[in-house]
């Protein structure tokens, strides 16, 4: 570990008033290019860490007030939805770019949460846009009672990422994670029941392996495309959705030839799974992965923004711990290292909303909230990872400095 004073000085010189103009570091704003987009923010733009260059020039938003929107949401929508709102001043998002969004006043935001670890290849990639667009010419929906190239394509192309005996794609696509999860445990319930006989029968009990890779799979950790190869095990059932579709509602299981026969003895039917156009934008999605090489970015990108971490959390009492793999990042808060008691959630507030402000997007985590989760898409680049970090060390001593 390099000492933090000398490690670190140059980086976020601009703390101190000085330029931190070094090539590969984040320069702090000048008052020109991207902080115009910064203005409405309640830094000066002398204060901000400059973002990376983004050359797409975002539309105009013309739609519904921020007022109308929070009127509806919380006359109309579910009021579990303003419970989940993030931050005292909420983000209205507008348009997306890769790692990049945009609100409706035209600010731009680095996202380094990915609507909760989806966005995989980046917002409206240019790849999987024009193959949701080619699908969308050609053919909506149709059901299984019929066969179409797409679902079968997909399937091949997903059975050859899964280790043996993997090979099975139980019903195929789903539309949200919630369903791939509630029939994966169908499955279970099916295998279990009918195998009861036999292990009644002979005394022995059979182990059943099943994993999530809701999050962790499709290159994420970057050693592995599939987080659970990490670990030298072969589970008997496999369940994915989020990163599956970079944001389109996908979802599959997957499992092996034995457990996928135990459907004989029962019926079920989707109308939507095996979609067209969800096959169509799954399948770019992994072509997309292997032709961008995310899978080593996340783990060259991962990798460094792990280590910058980890002489952030040695640079102060309030950063316990900072763990993780590839680009699925935790930082955890505490009062002090002692004690490790989690930091309050009005400090964790504070430090959330101040990351906003400076114009990067994470999430929240943890038994007591008190993780910040980096889970971004896979297309960031370490010029990303060091604007976030003045930024992030930034907060933590503005925080510091107001207690």
């Amino acid at each position: 570990m390099y000492k933090v004073v000398s490690s670190l000085s140059g980086r976020f010189a601009g703390l101190t008033g000085q330029s931190c103009c070094s090539s590969g570091f984040a320069k702090f704003h000048l008052g020109s290019g991207a902080v115009c987009q910064q203005s409405a923010f309640k830094y000066s733009p002398a204060d901000l860490p400059e973002m990376p260059r983004c050359d797409l020039k975002p539309e105009e938003y013309k739609g519904m007030s921020k007022e109308q929107m929070m009127k509806i949401r919380r006359q109309n929508c579910n009021p579990v939805t303003m419970k989940i709102t993030y931050y005292k001043k909420p983000v209205f998002i507008h348009q997306g770019h890769m790692q990049w969004l945009w609100d409706v006043d035209g600010r731009r935001y680095l996202d380094l949460f990915a609507g909760v670890a989806t966005v995989s290849v980046g917002h409206c990639h240019p790849k999987l846009t024009a193959a949701a667009a080619k699908q969308l010419k050609r053919l909506w929906h149709t059901t299984n009672i019929y066969v179409h190239p797409n679902l079968h394509e997909y399937c091949e192309k997903l059975a050859s990422l899964l280790p043996d005996p993997l090979k099975v794609i139980a019903w195929q696509m789903r539309n949200t994670s919630d369903s791939s999860k509630r029939h994966s445990l169908q499955v279970f319930q099916v295998k279990s029941l009918l195998s009861l006989e036999s292990r009644f029968s002979t005394n022995m009990l059979a182990s059943f392996i099943m994993t999530q890779q809701v999050q962790t799979g499709f290159g994420r950790t970057g050693t592995h495309f599939w987080g659970f190869q990490g670990y030298d095990v072969i589970p008997d059932m496999v369940t994915m959705a989020k990163g599956i579709g970079n944001g389109f509602p996908v979802g599959a299981v997957v499992t092996t030839p034995e457990i996928a026969a135990s459907f004989g003895k029962a019926y079920h039917f989707n109308t939507f799974g095996g979609s067209p156009i969800a096959c169509a934008v799954a399948s770019s999605v992994l072509d997309t992965i292997k032709e961008d090489g995310l899978q080593q970015n996340s783990h060259n990108v991962g990798t460094y923004l792990l280590t910058e971490m980890a002489k952030l959390r040695d640079k102060y009492e309030i950063i316990g711990d900072v763990r993780g793999k590839g680009l699925q990042i935790g930082v955890e808060m505490v009062k002090d290292k002692a004690s490790r008691e989690p930091l309050s959630p009005e400090a964790m507030s504070e430090i959330f909303e101040d990351i906003k402000d400076m114009g990067v997007l994470i999430g929240k985590g943890g038994v007591y909230g008190q993780t910040f989760r980096i889970q971004p898409p896979m297309c960031i680049t370490n010029e990303d990872v060091d604007f976030f970090l003045a930024v992030f060390n930034k907060a933590v001593h503005n925080y510091l400095d107001r207690k």
